[in-house]
């Protein structure tokens, strides 16, 4: 999360790198491995359920990671490479896309400083 970069790797092999925007200071991205649990192509995220106060509409690639948590595009912001979320993986619509393609269920997720 230092680098606010997400990289994708087949075996050591990077295949993929991009600027992310992680949870700002009061609401930190959770650290540890995970794995890709749920998937969506498009979703409404209302952060009313969890006592945020935001409701994104049609929020693109969502994909899960570990709980509420998720890596996704994001539209509504291009300050990619600092941080900008309530806690989730934000890229670019394009960037998520792809990770969206080459990934699958079970995919690992090593979240980091």
């Amino acid at each position: 999360l230092s680098t606010q970069t997400l990289n994708a790797f087949e075996g050591n092999k990077l295949v993929f790198s991009t600027l992310i925007s992680s949870g700002l200071p009061a609401y930190p991205t959770v650290t540890g491995q995970f794995r890709i649990y749920l998937e969506y192509q498009i979703q409404t995220m209302d952060g009313r359920t969890l006592g945020y106060d935001y409701v994104v509409e049609d929020v693109p690639w969502v994909m899960y990671f570990f709980e509420d948590y998720a890596i996704h595009g994001a539209y509504w912001h291009n300050n990619f490479g600092y941080p900008m979320s309530h806690g989730c993986v934000n890229m670019s619509v394009a960037e998520a896309k792809w990770i969206y393609d080459w990934a699958s269920i079970g995919t690992l997720v090593n979240v980091h400083y």
